[in-house]
């Protein structure tokens, strides 16, 4: 194995690239760690400790069990009240009730920092309750181009912001393609907060986010959106047609009582996963630029 030391700067710089384009996100320690024997000694002191409790309730004296049971006999203890559970559990919401809220906290925002207000007191969506952030809209709402991707991701959820990390990146690059920056436009996310382990989102904390993005629209009144990924298509278009049948074709969408001309295309994590797709996504963005110039 090659050590990092025996590298120059710019041999070291092109070994970084190579496992960054190749997915690496995690470096390893120099030392193997055996996950599994920490685990069982961590079981196994729980153990003493359980046991060592144990020992010390069956050793109190009698003596103070008889004192006990004899005051008890004196004087009766008055009822009381029960008393509540210190952290009782939270009470799941319905989902139709879920949305009914959703919706009513969406449609009182007159402003998107109303609307950042009202998302961040929302706990109608169990996301929320996994993800470190909420991931709210960020960029220039009067740009009058919004870029929708469908959820965060882990730099996202871990930075507060939309498209963050390499999949920012990328996003930054597709756009610098075209004239734009990520100052220059509106970008946001369908859901929110970041599913565990960036899973696709159900169809039930679909529909309970709906408004929030759909009231982010309407109050950005963008005259061009551009959605990026399978599921956001899916999620304003309808249907089971894949990002590829979707892709590249114009199409008007209504929200808010306004009509948007609206794109979609591949999101950034299509291109890192699979680089031929980013000439499809080129295509789209030249198609992008010369709509939102002409």
């Amino acid at each position: 194995m090659i050590s990092a030391n025996d590298l120059s700067p710019a041999q070291l710089a092109a070994l970084l690239a190579f496992h960054g384009d190749a997915g690496v996100e995690w470096l390893l320690e120099e030392e193997p760690v055996d996950r599994f024997a920490e685990f069982e000694a961590m079981k196994a002191a729980r153990g003493t400790a359980r046991t060592a409790a144990t020992s010390n309730r069956a050793e109190a004296p009698a003596s103070q069990s008889a004192a006990r049971q004899t005051a008890a006999t004196a004087a009766p203890t008055p009822s009381r009240a029960p008393t509540p559970i210190a952290n009782a559990p939270a009470v799941a919401i319905p989902d139709a009730q879920a949305i009914e809220e959703a919706r009513f906290a969406a449609e009182s925002a007159r402003s998107l920092a109303e609307l950042r207000v009202a998302m961040e007191g929302f706990a109608g969506c169990n996301l929320r309750n996994s993800a470190r952030n909420l991931v709210f809209a960020e960029g220039d709402p009067a740009s009058g181009i919004m870029i929708v991707g469908p959820m965060p991701y882990a730099d996202d959820d871990r930075d507060g912001q939309p498209f963050a990390g390499r999949l920012g990146e990328m996003l930054t690059r597709m756009m610098a393609g075209i004239g734009l920056t990520r100052e220059s436009v509106l970008l946001s996310n369908v859901v929110p907060w970041r599913p565990p382990g960036n899973r696709v989102p159900t169809a039930r904390e679909a529909d309970i986010c709906r408004p929030f993005i759909e009231r982010q629209i309407a109050l950005a009144e963008p005259k061009h959106l551009l959605l990026l990924g399978n599921f956001t298509a899916r999620f304003f278009f309808g249907g089971n047609d894949t990002i590829h049948q979707l892709r590249g074709e114009w199409r008007e969408l209504a929200i808010g009582g306004i009509n948007v001309p609206t794109l979609a295309t591949l999101h950034p994590q299509d291109l890192v996963t699979a680089p031929i797709n980013k000439r499809f996504a080129w295509q789209d963005l030249l198609a992008f630029k010369a709509r939102i110039h002409g």
